[in-house]
């Protein structure tokens, strides 16, 4: 099959920003939330969140207010720890190894550094649950 060229941006200027515009009307950001991970798990900010369990070191579990329609959305996850050079981000799994994820909540969890041996808690986490 050929492989067509991008559109100009003359085609899509004034076509509509949403993906509900192009006909695609089901996917989009499910649930989402930024909290921190330290101490006393605290939610900052979110939507369709209702809590945030607190399994163990680095082991959370996300608990959504309105259930997703199944369980075969995407989660993108974030951290961001101090050090004295500033922020750093790093990349975390989802849903944790093993755990699978479910309509009412998804198990997430992150590491610092190169492997799961680096387990920290970290004051900035961001989950995005898209479906």
């Amino acid at each position: 099959m050929p492989i067509s060229a991008p559109p100009k941006w003359t085609e899509i200027k004034n076509k509509p920003t949403t993906m509900a515009g192009f006909g695609i009307t089901d996917e989009k950001c499910r649930a989402w939330v930024n909290f921190n991970g330290t101490g006393t798990v605290a939610i900052r900010a979110s939507g369709n969140v209702s809590s945030i369990t607190d399994n163990g070191t680095e082991d959370y579990s996300v608990n959504f207010t309105t259930a997703m329609p199944d369980d075969k959305y995407a989660t993108q996850v974030t951290t961001a720890y101090s050090t004295s050079a500033g922020y750093n981000s790093y990349t975390s799994n989802s849903p944790l190894g093993g755990i699978a994820q479910t309509v009412s909540d998804v198990r997430i969890s992150g590491f610092v550094g190169s492997d799961a041996a680096e387990s920290r808690d970290v004051p900035y986490f961001s989950v995005n649950i898209n479906r």
